[in-house]
């Protein structure tokens, strides 16, 4: 097993989100866009400093250990536009990016990965990226319709292509630990709630390209965590196509530290609006101080969230928040 050794600091920046929030207020270790701005030296509201809000989940990861820093990006959003006009807007200083991971294998995460790539190297000395994926998340995809028609999803970027770009894939369904043991990313997260199903009607490519064939567990998605000292573990689910919770127990079998935050998408709309009481029910064996639900979590479970676990839990991710850790 990998080793996820304890960080004095972790900063949490959410790059491309569904939602943009910066007047809401927010926990002590929470910043929202508009304070963020105004700390950096906004002096006067303009449309020419917001960030956009748009289908999709990315984050920039620094954490800190002594004199060591490390950075990591953890997906790029749907598309170029959006991440380069968030990162801009947010000062993000994506050049001292040292790795990046593809939570798993939508478009909605991997949209701008070309853009990332090229944003990071363009500031780091031409240097190469590794980039760490499964070699599940690379099968084209589609979505089976109530009609039995198919509505197809954009691939991800293939191997080649981020080579071509740049990048140094470690394409393995491996746990893997990087980055001075400050940074881990899971393997394949078991599945053993009964109630979490996955993506009701994903459909893939079969192997040999001929035909369809039912993909509703994703099991090229994974975790990403860092251990923060005196804290426990912080953890990103991006999509939580696994389930959130079959996550976070795989979380806490995978390490001794206590869970603190979980953060990202605990897709709870469309089909698995069901769900949202078994979810939220299950989550409070965590013991959390924190969930920052958003991008495909869903209106009707981040209400079931705040109602469960209040603002002293719930601090819902928005573009431009940071979370300190």
């Amino acid at each position: 097993m990998p080793t996820l050794l304890p960080v004095d600091k972790l900063e949490i920046q959410i790059l491309v989100d569904n939602a943009t929030d910066g007047l809401s207020s927010t926990p002590p270790n929470v910043e929202n866009e508009f304070a963020f701005a105004t700390r950096r030296g906004l002096r006067a509201s303009s449309g020419r400093c917001l960030c956009c809000a748009v289908h999709g989940f990315s984050a920039l990861l620094t954490a800190y250990r002594g004199d060591a820093r490390h950075s990591v990006l953890f997906d790029s959003g749907p598309e170029d536009f959006a991440f380069e006009r968030n990162t801009t807007r947010l000062g993000a200083n994506l050049g001292q990016v040292e790795a990046i991971v593809l939570s798993h294998g939508h478009w909605d995460h991997s949209g701008a990965m070309f853009s990332a790539l090229g944003a990071i190297r363009a500031r780091n000395g031409n240097r190469k990226v590794p980039y760490y994926a499964h070699p599940g998340m690379f099968r084209s995809r589609a979505m089976r319709l109530p009609n039995g028609g198919l509505r197809y999803m954009d691939d991800v970027p293939s191997i080649a292509d981020l080579t071509a770009q740049g990048a140094d894939v470690v394409c393995t369904a491996e746990p893997q630990s990087f980055l001075d043991g400050m940074f881990y990313v899971s393997g394949e997260i078991p599945r053993v709630t009964p109630f979490e199903r996955g993506l009701p009607g994903q459909v893939r490519k079969s192997e040999d390209g001929s035909g369809w064939e039912p993909d509703e567990l994703l099991m090229d998605e994974r975790w990403l965590a860092v251990n923060v000292k005196d804290k426990g573990l912080v953890v990103l689910s991006a999509c939580s196509h696994a389930g959130i919770v079959n996550v976070l127990k795989d979380a806490r079998a995978s390490f001794a530290a206590p869970l603190h935050a979980v953060m990202g998408g605990l897709h709870l709309s469309g089909a698995n609006e069901a769900i949202i009481p078994q979810t939220v029910a299950a989550l409070a064996e965590f013991g959390l101080a924190q969930i920052a639900a958003g991008h495909c979590t869903g209106w009707r479970a981040i209400a079931a969230l705040a109602a469960a676990f209040g603002d002293k839990v719930l601090a819902p991710s928005a573009v431009g928040k940071r979370y300190m850790f």
